[in-house]
């Protein structure tokens, strides 16, 4: 019973969201980009630290037998009841949503106004990118901001948090970029939600101090794991995973590259790029 009353809770807060709103809900590119306050200094919300071990599926039914201290795991096809089983076995939950594209299969896509949406994202069919400077895409990442908290998630993972760097079809610069991202990190912890970076390695250092964690694809492959360490040294953790086949098929290149995650205090696992569980190696 407590656990449907919750889902109505969430259901009514969506749908008393709204979605939309004019052009004159957006910011000019023209425009001067507004302040955003600073990180906040009490952090009473989950902080991991360094070398903590996870999981991370976003697709199919969710494998909840993994030993780890982390399950990072879909926000809308995730059940309360589902969040609140990982929880009552030790697991702190991260709920991942995309903040900066378009996703048409989602129950709030219509939501979005017309201009908001720019240019498909190569190789995610339903994906477009969003315009980050607009109020309407504000509101509705703060509305699923409120949906990881009415869920209870410990944490979130936002995806797409680096459109100024791709052809978004948007003049986005890179100011935009860290407004929104930080406009993010803040709206999230003001629910005590611990926040992830996704990528976006070269605004790590106007943004490690806004995150509690990192979420990385792949810096081995493009020798991009140096850009992570202010992470380490904050001590704040890297979940840091490869897709290459070379480390799913070969036992030596897995352990060579395991040994360098280990060295570097990164939370390291090879999984199939389409996060669906079907395997799984972790460095520890």
């Amino acid at each position: 019973m407590k656990t449907f009353i919750l889902i109505l809770l969430v259901l009514s807060q969506l749908a008393g969201c709204g979605g939309g709103g004019s052009s004159s809900d957006r910011h000019s590119s023209d425009e001067e980009t507004p302040p955003i306050a600073p990180p906040p200094i009490t952090e009473n919300w989950f902080q991991p630290a360094p070398m903590t071990t996870w999981q991370w599926q976003i697709q199919g039914a969710v494998n909840t037998s993994y030993d780890v201290d982390i399950y990072d795991i879909d926000l809308f096809d995730s059940s309360v009841a589902l969040i609140q089983q990982l929880q009552q076995s030790g697991k702190k939950v991260i709920c991942y949503f995309s903040a900066g594209s378009y996703e048409e299969w989602r129950f709030d896509a219509d939501q979005f106004e017309p201009g908001d949406l720019g240019n498909p994202l190569d190789g995610w069919p339903g994906e477009r990118w969003l315009d980050v400077r607009s109020n309407t895409v504000h509101t509705i990442m703060k509305n699923r901001l409120d949906l990881a908290a009415l869920k209870g998630c410990d944490g979130v993972e936002p995806d797409n948090v680096d459109g100024y760097t791709n052809d978004s079809g948007f003049n986005l610069t890179a100011e935009d970029q860290l407004f929104f991202n930080r406009l993010i990190a803040n709206e999230s912890h003001l629910r005590k939600l611990s926040i992830g970076l996704k990528n976006d390695l070269d605004q790590i250092e106007e943004l490690v101090d806004y995150y509690d964690f990192a979420v990385n694809e792949q810096c081995e492959v493009y020798s991009e794991c140096d850009a992570l360490t202010p992470f380490i040294s904050k001590g704040k953790p890297v979940l840091h995973v490869e897709y290459d086949p070379i480390y799913i098929n070969s036992e030596a290149q897995r352990d060579t590259l395991c040994n360098e995650m280990i060295n570097r205090q990164f939370s390291t696992l090879i999984l199939p790029e389409a996060l669906d569980d079907s395997f799984r190696f972790s460095c520890f």
